[in-house]
């Protein structure tokens, strides 16, 4: 079976805190650990089990990780981390409360940084300059496997895992950018021969 599952990262100490986290190095809440201990009963409870898991960089993508393997019972397998699996760099807001940025900048300005598809904030990257190291690296090393009929999870950001849903779920820029992912939910899809989606399943109960 040709079988993808992907999951964004557990509630971060910034995510609590409305802050805009992109490469910061930040830790899951408690909520984010049971929102990612969760994720790995649901997959346990649907009978998935991966022969390769991938995760970013990032502490709170690689430990909602390595929660999910311990729910499956497969502790024992040890992710690939790579950097272009990374959340979304925000530049110049990094670190900022969402609402100051709001009264810094305006309300549209900050909605067209963080909603727009191809502009950037100061100093960081859009969602296309996110898709530009994603995919390459989805393209060449994860799909891949996948293809040889593996079952794989990669677990990491809102924005690293748009720019695949984008390509997967054959999304127009317009559609990417109303797409919120909800913490903790694993997202699974089978593929065709041709990479093109069988099944799609979102495990949210």
């Amino acid at each position: 079976m040709r079988q993808l599952t992907l999951v964004r990262h557990g509630q971060s100490d910034w995510n609590l805190k409305n802050l805009f986290t992109g490469w910061h190095d930040v830790d899951l809440t408690e909520q984010g650990v049971d929102e990612a201990k969760a994720a790995g009963l649901r997959l346990q409870k649907a009978g998935l089990k991966f022969d390769i898991a991938f995760t970013s960089n990032l502490k709170r993508a690689q430990k909602t990780c390595g929660h999910i393997l311990d729910g499956v019972e497969q502790s024992d397998l040890a992710p690939i981390k790579h950097e272009a699996l990374n959340e979304r760099h925000y530049g110049d807001l990094t670190g900022l409360n969402k609402d100051d940025a709001r009264e810094k900048w305006g309300e549209e300005q900050v909605h067209i940084w963080r909603r727009s598809y191809d502009i950037p904030p100061p100093g960081g990257e859009s969602l296309k300059d996110t898709a530009a190291r994603v995919l390459p690296y989805f393209i060449q090393t994860i799909l891949p496997i996948v293809m040889a009929e593996k079952s794989v999870i990669v677990a990491a950001h809102g924005n690293s895992l748009r720019a695949l849903m984008m390509v997967l779920d054959r999304m127009s820029t317009d559609e990417i950018t109303g797409l919120n992912l909800g913490t903790g939910i694993p997202i699974v899809y089978e593929l065709n021969a041709d990479t093109t989606v069988k099944t799609k399943t979102v495990l949210d109960k």
